[in-house]
């Protein structure tokens, strides 16, 4: 799978992109990740790419020219590799980078690119999107705004879908760029150590995910519960189900109300809810009896 990124500061994305989970991808084959300074894809010798807004206001303005350009030069590489090596008119082990040279037209519909915008206006990123983008057979370019935004013509233009990754505001776009990368690319089969990670994360099915334990059994004070110690797999997913269950009504009610508008929620799991109510109130009352021995 391919990614690109347009950005004006690099060196936000590319030491990241070169640790853990991204780099794993990338060395696997999984996954290309190439970051392109919009500095490099303009034409004066200032290499500008910002200008004041037209009409006035505060701020500035991030220009069309360069984002365009880098676009007509990602999906012109990408539409020369796609031919064989003959029709590009170089040999297998030559590269074909002169053909990126040609200018493919930017107003029509992308079945080369799928173009990203971070922006505030944007639908929220969620896991689901994750999951619809690691599909994804185009290549997805990550336009990292700044300053007061982009040129509104690179949305209508470039037919950008843009998103967000929540209701507050960010110095520009490569934060939410890389939330995207790291989000989608776990998701690529064969990238993740073990293939049924993702299936069990928080927000796979819309439940938050139960918790986990390690070595000691006891710290502090604190011991791993019993039934993760038993061996029996039955009841140990049973009890993942009751705490991934409780977590969520405790502590996303809104996550938990949309499962029971879909009827995700069966009597199996409002036995065990019911379950856990009951030994919340046991022990509610037994707190409380010890502070009625206490003032005795």
């Amino acid at each position: 799978m391919r990614f690109d990124v347009l950005t004006l500061f690099p060196e936000m994305i590319t030491p990241v992109i070169q640790v853990s989970i991204l780099k794993r991808a990338q060395e696997k084959g999984l996954a290309t990740i190439r970051v392109h300074p919009l500095r490099d894809y303009t034409t004066d010798k200032h290499r500008v790419t910002d200008d004041s807004p037209y009409g006035g206001g505060a701020g500035m303005v991030l220009k069309p020219e360069p984002i365009f350009a880098a676009i007509d030069a990602i999906r012109a590489e990408s539409e020369c590799r796609a031919l064989p090596a003959r029709a590009r008119g170089v040999g297998a082990s030559e590269d074909p980078s002169p053909c990126v040279t040609a200018r493919a037209p930017t107003d029509r519909k992308d079945d080369v690119l799928r173009v990203l915008l971070a922006s505030p206006q944007g639908r929220v990123f969620d896991q689901k999107w994750a999951e619809e983008m690691s599909q994804e057979r185009r290549r997805l370019v990550l336009v990292c705004g700044r300053y007061e935004g982009v040129d509104e013509r690179v949305k209508v233009g470039l037919d950008a879908e843009e998103f967000s990754i929540g209701d507050y505001v960010l110095t520009g776009g490569e934060l939410p760029a890389l939330v995207v990368l790291d989000s989608v690319v776990r998701l690529i089969p064969g990238v993740l150590g073990d293939p049924d990670s993702p299936c069990q994360e928080s927000f796979n099915d819309d439940l938050l995910e139960h918790p986990h334990y390690t070595r000691p059994f006891i710290f502090r004070g604190m011991a791993v519960p019993e039934i993760l110690l038993s061996g029996d797999h039955g009841q140990i997913a049973r009890w993942r189900r009751q705490q991934a269950l409780w977590s969520t009504f405790r502590k996303r009610p809104d996550l938990f109300q949309k499962l029971m508008r879909m009827e995700r929620i069966t009597r199996g799991d409002e036995e065990l809810l019911d379950e856990v109510n009951i030994q919340n109130d046991k022990n509610e009352l037994g707190e409380r009896g010890k502070l009625h021995e206490s003032d005795d």
